[in-house]
């Protein structure tokens, strides 16, 4: 047990475990609910917007609210920045409130081909309902995730935020991995012509099977609608895996950024790329009222004058630590998403953290890596995957429970 639970009685850690299991039970019955019920739409999804991206659509994701901010920021990364080897980058774009009126930067950024999605649409006040039929006036190809005029509306079978998002992020990731299925499968995508699958040239006559023609859709789309179904399963066993295996972990984490919120202490978010947004989620939960007492919270992702004047001046390593000098002070606490655990610039930052008398928080995949092995941080919350989609997936929840344990 931590040392942040010393003074926990017996009773009041049994009926915090136990309000772990139900947060995570919830998130099993909606996980197992949505994905059920959604597989074969979201492969007939897949399917179409390969269609749109190979006729050179991008996609171009919105989001008005801080929360909703992050999931159209996670998603463009994803898109643009495959993680997964041999895949190509897919052009993605994200628009947030920053930008100014979304409908008005649908306007201009939206083209006819283009895959518009958006989030956070039943808590906005409708401004991506706007920006979503502005794109549909344009002829782009539209998805909400409730009822906002969206050509593809996909309903979580949650009123909770936090469950909401955690399916959502779940189902781009989704989305994201399979529509490289039918680059694979070109010969199924509507406006090429006909073709053959694959062009051996002179060696045809060695790998007769790479010149077949495919006019089959519907295994394809079976496939993939299994497919979803495997990596829904997969994530729910990685999120009861973060959650019980480090059910202490986070109950210290929440118990001492509980003391230091108390204090007048802030938190201090950051991560690399996808975690990056997920920082982005994490301090726009923590600065709400909603789900408890709205807590001082910092991005150290968010200001990119900040980041490239570091990383120009002084190098990648440091563009969290520097920020961690100017902004940290004893009493604080630091909360660095990873999901490798290895990432230079997030071991500086939590060393720079604890140099500062900063608390100092984990979320890491891959077994927990350097921060993992040298303790590098004071709570330390592991994800036992090295798939980074669903390491990020399981993150959130960890770090929605975390809010909810903090209050």
């Amino acid at each position: 047990m931590t040392g942040a639970l010393a003074g926990a009685t017996a009773p009041e850690r049994r009926t915090q475990l136990e309000r772990i299991e139900r947060l995570l039970r919830e998130r099993t019955v909606a996980n197992q609910q949505f994905f059920a019920a959604e597989s074969e739409r979201l492969a007939r999804l897949c399917h179409t917007m390969a269609e749109r991206f190979a006729r050179d659509g991008r996609l171009v994701a919105l989001g008005a609210t801080p929360a909703a901010r992050s999931d159209a920021r996670h998603v463009a990364v994803e898109f643009v920045h495959p993680v997964i080897v041999g895949k190509r980058a897919l052009p993605a774009i994200g628009l947030a409130a920053e930008g100014g009126d979304l409908a008005a930067q649908a306007e201009l950024v939206s083209r006819p081909e283009d895959i518009v999605i958006a989030f956070g649409t039943d808590v906005d006040g409708g401004a991506a309902a706007r920006a979503l039929a502005a794109a549909r006036r344009r002829g782009c190809l539209t998805i909400a995730f409730g009822s906002a005029g969206a050509e593809w509306e996909l309903e979580p079978p949650s009123h909770d935020p936090y469950i909401r998002q955690e399916l959502i992020e779940t189902l781009y990731h989704v989305l994201w991995e399979l529509v490289h299925v039918f680059f694979e499968h070109r010969g199924l995508l509507a406006g090429r012509g006909q073709r053959t699958l694959h062009d051996a040239g002179a060696s045809s006559f060695l790998y007769p099977f790479l010149a077949e023609q495919e006019d089959e859709l519907g295994p394809v789309l079976d496939d993939v609608r299994r497919s979803a179904l495997m990596k829904a399963e997969e994530v729910g066993a990685l999120r009861a895996q973060t959650l019980t295996d480090n059910a202490d972990a986070l109950l210290g984490a929440a118990q001492a950024l509980r003391s230091g919120f108390e204090l007048g202490g802030q938190l201090l978010a950051l991560g690399n790329g996808g975690s990056a947004t997920d920082a982005m989620d994490v301090v726009a939960d923590f600065s709400s009222p909603e789900r408890g007492v709205a807590r001082t919270a910092l991005d150290l992702t968010q200001d990119t004058g900040i980041i490239t004047a570091i990383a120009n001046d002084v190098g990648t390593e440091l563009i969290f630590a520097r920020q961690v000098i100017a902004y940290g002070r004893a009493g604080d606490a630091l909360l660095a998403l990873s999901t490798s655990g290895n990432s230079g610039n997030v071991i500086e930052a939590l060393a720079e953290g604890r140099r500062r008398g900063l608390q100092t928080i984990a979320m890491v995949g891959y077994g927990g890596g350097r921060v993992a092995a040298g303790g590098l941080a004071d709570h330390v919350i592991v994800t036992c995957s090295e798939h980074i989609p669903r390491i990020q997936e399981a993150q959130a929840s960890a770090y929605h429970v975390l809010r909810d344990l903090v209050g």
